[in-house]
């Protein structure tokens, strides 16, 4: 990995020591008028590099049938459009799209995707309707979100990323009161899944209903959430974040999935289905120094994660298929883990319990534009882990730099020991319009 950390150390040089000094600060009052159209969006050049882990189940799971390599590098480049049009009346037509070409040293793959199109209707503050592909927000975690019901799971690596959403409906009915009891929202929302529409969502032909009732009591944000019983098994929940003083702010989030399948395999390729009621929850605080640092720390029960045992005999299918394979019996022991892979084991936290701890300093040094972070993930029952050391600089206005590099440390079967790359360094570049 060194000559592409040292081409990307030199690139990101180079592209600060070509920015100018600040400009002043100017007031424009048109700024601030809305107008019929807002267009916004980034442009985006990705460049990765990883070591590959080939002592990895997933390494050997993906590369059996391929030439052996210990790197593999990548570089992509994504525009990323979004606006809103103003419909005239009460209206507004919100859009959001990806459009990405990546190409790696095995091939090229590119996408073309409308992540958001939706309109929205809001003749009053109280009330809010809307209609289309939209992206639901549930929960108060940042890396994780059990009450999530009808959105696509979060990146723990990268949370903010935005994400695609489902076709649905939905509306917002707000109420505002004096007292300890200060808004109720109540959110409901109609989820259809057909062989065309939403149809990664889970079983087809049901129209699923969900809701989020809203309460800010006493300055405590409260959510309740529910998914009644179709594409998905019945879930419920709940959420809460509150500020203790200035610097401080705590959340938590508890769901409970009914009935859910639970595909587990054995180390001969057996595979058995549980139905279980999984309980997940998560609980996490936010703090920010006098100095500018900011530490988010979470601690995250999945409920329908694998324990380490389970997680070990599927890595150990891996490991036979990959013998059976090689002793001229075929792959079909491999394909069958390839599908309990997208079945939940492939998961990025398959495991039951993690821990989630984010640092982040503003202008360390008094270094302006510049702000470092470092990132852990730690499955707390086998001990493996992932941590990332960040560079973020800002100089260059609508231009934001990003240099990461993750390190992945575990023992064999262990969650982050199992994984396809053992290390992967990323720089990012990003041009909002």
């Amino acid at each position: 990995m060194r000559p592409a950390l040292r081409w990307l150390a030199a690139l990101l040089a180079l592209l600060c020591g070509a920015a100018g000094a600040a400009e002043e600060f100017t007031f424009d009052a048109s700024e601030f008028e809305k107008k019929p159209l807002e267009f916004s969006g980034y442009f985006e050049f990705r460049p990765e590099s990883f070591r590959l882990n080939q002592d990895g189940a997933f390494y050997k799971l993906n590369f059996y049938n391929l030439a052996q390599r210990d790197n593999l590098n990548r570089a992509s480049v994504a525009f990323k459009p979004a606006g809103k049009l103003r419909l005239g009346g009460d209206a507004t037509l919100n859009f959001r799209g990806t459009l990405d070409y990546q190409r790696d040293s095995l091939g090229s793959v590119q996408h073309r995707r409308v992540d958001e199109a939706f309109v929205s209707w809001k003749p009053d503050p109280g009330f809010t309707a809307d209609a289309g592909k939209i992206a639901l927000r549930w929960g108060k975690g940042y890396a994780w979100s059990p009450v999530a019901f009808a959105e696509r799971t979060k990146d723990p690596n990268d949370p903010e990323l935005a994400r695609e959403g489902f076709a649905l409906l939905s509306a917002d009915f707000i109420r505002n009161f004096d007292g300890a009891l200060q808004t109720v929202a109540f959110t409901p929302v109609l989820l259809p899944v057909s062989g065309s529409v939403n149809s990664d969502f889970g079983a087809a032909s049901h129209l699923n209903a969900a809701a989020k009732l809203y309460l800010l009591y006493r300055d405590t944000d409260i959510d309740f959430m529910y998914l009644s019983n179709g594409s998905r098994t019945r879930r419920f929940g709940f959420d809460f974040s509150r500020n203790l003083g200035t610097s401080l702010e705590v959340h938590g989030e508890w769901a409970r999935t009914a009935n859910a399948q639970h595909q587990v395999a054995d180390p001969a390729g057996n595979v058995r289905s549980e139905r279980l009621d999984g309980v997940s929850y998560l609980l996490g605080m936010r703090y920010l120094s006098e100095r500018e640092t900011t530490t988010i720390v979470e601690y995250y029960r999945n409920g329908s994660g694998y324990d380490t045992a389970q997680l070990r005999d599927y890595f150990e299918l891996v490991d036979n298929g990959l013998a059976r394979y090689r002793a001229g019996g075929g792959d079909a022991l491999l394909q069958r883990a390839a599908g309990l892979a997208q079945a939940g084991y492939g998961q990025p936290n398959p495991g039951r319990r993690y821990l989630y701890l984010r640092t982040s300093q503003n202008e360390p040094f008094d270094t302006l534009y510049l702000n470092v972070a470092v990132t852990a993930i730690a499955n707390l029952d086998d001990r493996s882990f992932s941590i990332a050391p960040e560079l973020l600089y800002t100089r260059v206005k609508n231009l934001e730099l990003r240099l990461r590099l993750f390190f992945l440390q575990g023992g064999s079967g262990s969650d982050f020991g199992e994984k396809q790359n053992d290390r992967r360094l990323e720089f990012r570049m990003r041009y909002f319009l």
